[in-house]
């Protein structure tokens, strides 16, 4: 028995020991090194909290691909990387001659982006037709919608009937006249969840005005505001919106067959409130006048290729992106329209920033700061999805949500992953995305 509870005694003790030593600096400063770093060439990265007493080694001895720095201030040691090539290599901290942790060191081109804040206008031509509800036709033996009889559910796309491609809602009409005439079934192709389905779909001729339908409210395209994220000059890609389009009454990403986007002007605000979202209120320029394609919709925005170039007032020089570990809390601005088409800088402040090891959605939360939006907006409103967010002298992220509770603060997604979805060779392996 005292035996025993010798054991527990000292095991406690050991416990305590433990959980003790996760809190002494020296630990937590070696637990926060990254295992790898990511720097574009000509820049530098700097590595916080090297634990004391510790060295930096380099295996590039020639400082051909990077060189290292130590620096001590405010207390602390830290490192950093100026990248001087493109390659790979290694850094070994080192304590007394012992090697503790290595950190892969990857080199990457120089990449530079102009950013946006014009308002823009898009046009979206879906994937065949899209369903996006059913009605009941009133025939002489009583209500019924063909569309729900053959099985064919709000969110289906259309893409063919009888084996031929359907593009538009006018490709439609003639083949449910056909049908109505020969009392045949329509051969329906049409995709769910990224799968292709058939469906034998029989016209019902109305009592009233003796027409024939097929039970289906469908749509071919969607149109709204939003603003330009980014652009780089040198293939003129470009991404805007920082998230998917989604059709109004499906709630389902819309599928671009194709899409343009054109210049807007914003005509007034509509401020947001605790539980109401304000927005922008905005037009087409001109609606014959194109400046970009639309050829990707994905969870990060739409992506294409413009057609002119674009100009935003004061920061129309390219400038270098932060990757998402690059991102801290604290000050940055945002590039947006509140009046026309004048593109504005707004003070905000990056209250929490995730530092995302893959692509994912709202990586950030901000919240705006600046007195002059907060008057015009009160806070992020629809139409400014997309506008960038820039931090020391770098593109950061996008804009993307609203908290509907709290106008004033709302999510932001990492420029990072904005980048790679338009096929931006961000990482030094070319892509072929966004076209």
């Amino acid at each position: 028995m005292v035996k025993d509870k010798i054991r527990r005694i000292f095991g406690v003790i050991l416990l305590g020991c433990l959980v003790g030593i996760g809190f002494l600096k020296p630990v937590q400063d070696y637990v926060g090194l990254p295992s790898a770093i990511k720097v574009f060439k000509g820049q530098e990265r700097a590595v916080p909290h090297l634990p004391a007493g510790t060295d930096v080694i380099s295996s590039d001895k020639n400082g051909a691909i990077f060189s290292v720095g130590k620096s001590k201030g405010q207390g602390q040691h830290s490192f950093s990387v100026h990248a001087v090539e493109d390659g790979d290599s290694v850094v070994t901290v080192e304590a007394g001659g012992f090697p503790l942790k290595k950190i892969g060191v990857t080199a990457m081109p120089e990449l530079r982006v102009v950013p946006g804040g014009q308002s823009i206008g898009v046009k979206l031509n879906t994937l065949g037709v899209l369903v996006v509800g059913h009605h009941l036709v009133d025939t002489k033996k009583g209500q019924k919608s063909p569309g729900e009889i053959a099985n064919i559910q709000v969110g289906d796309i259309i893409t063919k009937i009888n084996g031929e491609s359907i593009a538009r809602m006018g490709d439609v009409a003639p083949f449910v006249r056909q049908a109505g005439k020969t009392g045949s079934k329509l051969d329906v192709t049409l995709i769910r969840n990224k799968k292709t389905y058939h469906r034998q779909l029989q016209p019902l001729q109305d009592k009233d005005d003796l027409s024939y339908r097929i039970g289906l409210y469908i749509r071919d395209s969607a149109a709204g505001v939003g603003t330009l994220t980014f652009f780089h000059p040198d293939s003129q890609k470009y991404g805007a919106l920082g998230h998917v389009i989604s059709d109004m009454d499906t709630k389902q990403p819309i599928v671009v067959n194709k899409g343009e986007i054109l210049r807007s002007t914003v005509t007034s605000i509509e401020k947001g409130s605790n539980g109401h979202p304000g927005e922008k209120l905005a037009r087409f320029t001109n609606e014959d006048e194109s400046i970009g394609s639309i050829s990707r919709n994905s969870p990060f925005g739409i992506f294409g290729k413009l057609s002119e170039g674009l100009s935003n007032g004061h920061w129309n020089k390219p400038m270098p992106v932060a990757f998402s570990d690059e991102v801290k809390e604290g000050p940055a601005k945002i590039l947006t329209v509140v009046n026309g088409t004048k593109v504005q800088a707004f003070q905000v402040e990056v209250v929490s920033s995730i530092p995302q090891k893959f692509p994912a959605t709202k990586g950030m939360v901000i919240k705006i700061t600046d007195p002059r939006l907060l008057k015009a907006t009160g806070g992020i409103v629809q139409g400014m999805s997309g506008s960038p967010i820039i931090q020391n002298g770098k593109l950061i992220g996008a804009v993307t949500h609203v908290f509907v509770n709290d106008p004033t603060s709302g999510y932001g997604v990492h420029i990072e992953w904005m980048l790679d979805e338009a096929g931006i060779d961000i990482y030094g392996k070319q892509k072929q995305k966004a076209s």
